[in-house]
């Protein structure tokens, strides 16, 4: 039993006790997948069979790596005929030689999520209810909910609460969806993904033959990221291990981060109250992190008052204090960000690789990315789309080419029937192919008399005249109104906004942020632009734009190996690289709107933020910005509450420098940036690079008076000031033909001469 020694005493102490139930509370970086796959491989060794041995994983990933270290262990292939596999794997394993007892043949269809969707949206059609209130994402989190908590059909359509709940919505028949949606699956053969569990727990149920012969079978039961299950996947677990309760969990509830998705952190809170006899060993030596990091995360999660108490320790160096930045804008910190990346390389002869940048929303990549790509930087989205390659943007970016461009066929048969008119697949089909008959564009067909010579009936002809008026408009506003205005519009009229908001589902409302972030950049853009002196910013000079943004390059970005990871804080759990950014730490964003007055939602997310922070091996980088645009305004934001709550003394006083395009000047501040606990702190903040950033050491001195040089329209004298100190506007008369201007200080770069 030599591989013990490779164990520190409390990692050890865990592999070795074997009988009871056990709890190990293994803190970020802690080592738990070794614990985990040391202890399967000293059961074996103590002569334990491995087909009478159960390991739940929450990724295939995760089970995979287990099985290739036990067997490197053990020195035999005996981990293969261990029980092991993501709880959907495993209990499918089981259902297959059960499911003759539910009704299903042991062949039975598993249902992806397209399979499911498509199933609901036929019988929203059936029942001849509209799908823009019945969204199919919608009422598929709804029923997935409801499985997930044991609710049958026939339980959801009689609990009150639940049927309240709907008729506030408006959505009264969910529950009669759900019924029709069981039948159809089973009448299938099929079950969809939380069947595998449903269906589980109910076997358990109504045939305790079947129960007593799984208890039997399973002598020692582990399960991993503990504090990540849902109340189904608990049920089971503990009908299983009842009569021998040999039952192992590791976990760590200061990262549980999925109560949107159904995990219940009360299952690790309250396993000793399950489970009084229940030994419990801490893994607090972290192997990851610098001693600054893993105390700072220290200082941070201790003001969850809902937690097990631990104090995550390390041997590893000091390293260095966490930087934080302070930006004006979110483009700014988005350079800002590129540019500290790009002097790291150098610095520390690192790699693309070696860097994360982490964000509370997919919607916040926009800037990030933009200011990668005009540095060189190659990066991939990690488990997600980039930014302009996202559906709900292409869509918009459509209508947007064909505001410009009405004869763009491919933006046409992208948008004719998004968000749905009516307008079918045949009669496009039938159209396009007129088009090609007269060599014509498509809307040259549609917008003539020649949409009268296409064989498709009447209803879909005056569906498709009122597509085409609505283009129309648009077409006339991009020639007339600023670009910010007329992108406003065209997602409003052509009802993308009401379309996506409509959808409530975590993924509904992840689209409406890119569009939101999308009119955000737009009108970021034409405030550049007027600082530069257009006074009509048109769509098409942004487009112009976009088109070199959108171009192959990220495509060839995804598939760079060494690239910079962007991703959301939740989807990087159980990574870690050498250096992380966590951008966007602002009040309402992280901590999100919806969290900060419910002190659960709000522990959660400092749950997140902790995620975060423990990602990070050798250095981190926070930044806020001051302000961001929403819906077209520009709001100001305050630092979150999180900055504050990391102990002041692992934050660094200084920012980085970061080289910029336009200048490379460094300007101080002595304003404390937080309340209280940040008085003594004197921050030195530098100026982001970005093409337009403010010549910031001018901007504070100039006043009613001033005489000051633009770079386009020469010298001039500042004769009014207006405005909010983080968005400022000044009328200045110029010499010559430039006459008087109104500028954004913040974009314009005055120089001032007295």
């Amino acid at each position: 039993m030599d591989y013990l020694n490779d164990l520190n005493p409390e990692q050890k102490k865990a592999v070795e006790h074997t009988e009871g139930p056990l709890m190990i509370l293994a803190g970020a970086g802690s080592g738990k997948t070794r614990v985990l796959t040391y202890r399967i491989a000293h059961l074996i060794n103590l002569g334990v069979d491995p087909f009478k041995i159960m390991a739940l994983t929450f990724t295939n990933k995760a089970a995979k790596e287990m099985k290739e270290r036990i067997t490197r262990l053990i020195g035999s292939n005996e981990s293969m005929n261990v029980w092991m596999g993501t709880f959907h794997s495993v209990f499918a394993k089981i259902l297959r030689s059960e499911a003759d007892k539910l009704g299903y043949p042991s062949n039975f269809t598993i249902y992806d999520t397209d399979d499911s969707k498509s199933l609901i949206k036929s019988i929203i059609k059936e029942l001849n209810l509209d799908d823009k209130v019945y969204k199919p994402n919608l009422v598929l989190g709804r029923i997935s909910s409801a499985k997930n908590n044991l609710l049958s059909a026939e339980e959801y359509n009689k609990n009150t609460s639940i049927q309240s709940e709907d008729q506030q919505s408006k959505k009264p028949l969910i529950g009669k969806i759900y019924s029709l949606y069981v039948k159809r699956c089973f009448r299938a053969g099929a079950m969809d993904f939380d069947d595998l569990l449903y269906q589980t727990n109910i076997l358990l149920r109504d045939f305790p033959e079947v129960l007593y012969k799984y208890q039997d079978r399973f002598e020692f039961i582990l399960v991993d990221e503990f504090q990540d299950t849902n109340f189904s996947q608990y049920t089971i677990v503990k009908k299983i291990c009842a009569r021998r309760e040999n039952i192992c969990v590791v976990g760590d509830d200061a990262q549980s981060i999925y109560a949107f998705r159904g995990a219940n952190i009360q299952n690790i809170l309250n396993f000793k109250r399950d489970y009084p006899d229940v030994k419990t060993y801490k893994l607090e030596q972290n192997y990851r992190s610098t001693k600054t990091i893993v105390q700072a995360a220290n200082s941070l999660i201790s003001k969850n008052k809902n937690q097990f108490k631990k104090e995550v320790w390390t041997q590893n160096d000091s390293g260095k204090n966490i930087a934080l930045f302070k930006t004006t804008t979110d483009n700014q910190e988005g350079w800002l960000v590129a540019n500290q990346i790009f002097d790291t390389k150098i610095n520390q002869q690192s790699f693309n690789k070696d860097f994360a940048i982490l964000y509370r929303t997919n919607a916040q990549s926009r800037a990030i990315e933009e200011a990668l790509r005009k540095k060189n930087i190659a990066y991939r989205i990690y488990g997600g789309l980039s930014f302009y390659k996202r559906k709900e943007i292409k869509d918009v970016l459509a209508y947007f080419r064909l505001s410009l461009n009405p004869k763009d066929d491919e933006a046409i048969k992208r948008v004719i029937n998004y968000p749905k008119r009516g307008i079918g697949k045949t009669s496009i089909e039938k159209i396009a192919l007129t088009a090609n008959e007269k060599s014509k564009s498509i809307w040259e067909v549609i917008s003539t008399e020649s949409l009268q010579e296409v064989a498709i009936n009447n209803g879909a002809k005056k569906k498709i005249e009122d597509f085409v008026h609505i283009i129309e408009l648009f077409v006339a506003q991009t020639k007339t109104m600023q670009a910010s205005d007329v992108g406003h519009q065209i997602a409003s009229s052509s009802g993308v906004l009401k379309d996506l908001y409509t959808d409530k589902t975590p993924e509904g409302l992840s689209r409406h942020e890119n569009i939101q972030e999308l009119l955000n950049g737009l009108k970021d853009f034409e405030e550049q632009k007027k600082a530069q002196g257009e006074e009509l910013v048109l769509l098409e000079s942004y487009m112009q734009e976009i088109s070199l943004l959108t171009d192959n390059i990220e495509q060839d970005n995804q598939e760079l190996e060494d690239s910079v990871s962007l991703m959301t804080i939740h989807a990087a759990k159980g990574l870690e690289f050498p250096y992380v950014f966590i951008v966007g730490l602002e009040e309402n964003l992280f901590p999100s709107q919806l969290s900060i007055y419910d002190r659960n939602q709000l522990e959660e997310e400092r749950r997140l933020f902790y995620v975060a922070l423990t990602r990070a091996e050798k250095q981190l980088f926070l930044s806020y910005a001051d302000t961001r645009y929403r819906w077209g305004k520009l709001v100001v934001n305050t630092p979150s509450r999180f900055i504050e709550e990391i102990d002041p003394k692992y934050i660094d006083e200084k920012f980085s420098k970061a080289q910029t395009r336009s200048n490379t000047t460094e300007f101080k501040t002595q304003t404390p940036l937080f309340g209280k606990g940040y008085q003594k702190r004197k921050l030195t903040k530098v100026a982001p690079s970005q093409p337009s950033s403010i010549h910031t050491d001018s901007t504070e001195q100039i006043y009613v008076g001033s005489s000051v040089k633009h770079q386009k329209f020469g010298k001039g004298k500042v004769v009014h000031i207006e405005g909010q100190p983080h968005n400022k506007k000044a009328t200045v008369y110029f010499e010559g033909a430039a006459g008087k201007r109104q500028l954004l200080l913040k974009y314009a770069k005055l120089e001032v001469l007295t």
